[in-house]
């Protein structure tokens, strides 16, 4: 199977995988205070410790911060333990087929965002970086995964998202609110709190 054919996920993780190696465990992110070290050891972390994922997941609901204090002691272990090559190493292999995040459904509602957005904090925290060309497909299966995103960034306010790549295709959360326009990862970007780097017209 060409790269090209391979699904979005797969790809955004080679992508990924590629430029932590270019970049080395030093470079910038667009997650505050997180090197690309962090970055790699957050995502291996994730795909073969089954005992951080509440700790992603649940991490804003209350008393969700003690299990992410446990995913984040995980995270520091790996990358204080074992070389970052071989951290990156991991991070391209994937999860071990016992990893539920080996499962298709898990790969399908979660990885397509984890990868994309991971990909572009890497990107974008470099100098003079563009936004990506992606092909329709793509884009229609980020615009899929927006649903947690665009709930947390609605709020009580409400939120319309607002696709620039089809005209006429939204997401209307609540009755007011903001609205944001945008292709569907830079929609995703903002939605998940990137919005020094999105680009999006807000009104």
């Amino acid at each position: 199977m060409s790269a090209s054919s391979l699904p979005l996920p797969d790809r955004e993780r080679a992508a990924l995988a590629d430029l932590l190696d270019e970049l080395g465990p030093d470079a910038p992110t667009c997650c505050e205070g997180w090197t690309t070290a962090h970055l790699a050891a957050h995502l291996a972390v994730r795909d073969r410790r089954p005992d951080a994922l509440p700790g992603y997941g649940l991490e804003m609901l209350p008393g969700g911060q003690r299990l992410a204090w446990w995913s984040h002691r995980l995270e520091d272990r790996l990358r204080d333990s074992t070389p970052y090559g071989e951290v990156v190493d991991r991070v391209r292999s994937g999860p071990p087929p016992w990893s539920p995040m080996a499962l298709p459904a898990a790969a399908a509602a979660f990885n397509v965002s984890e990868f994309a957005i991971h990909h572009e904090d890497v990107r974008r925290a470099r100098p003079g970086w563009e936004p990506r060309v992606l092909p329709r497909e793509d884009q229609d299966q980020l615009w899929g995964g927006l649903g947690l995103y665009a709930r947390r960034a609605a709020g009580r306010r409400g939120l319309v998202l607002r696709r620039a790549d089809v005209p006429g295709e939204e997401k209307r959360l609540g009755d007011g609110g903001r609205t944001v326009t945008g292709e569907p990862l830079e929609l995703m970007l903002w939605a998940s709190g990137r919005r020094d780097v999105a680009r999006v017209e807000i009104s």
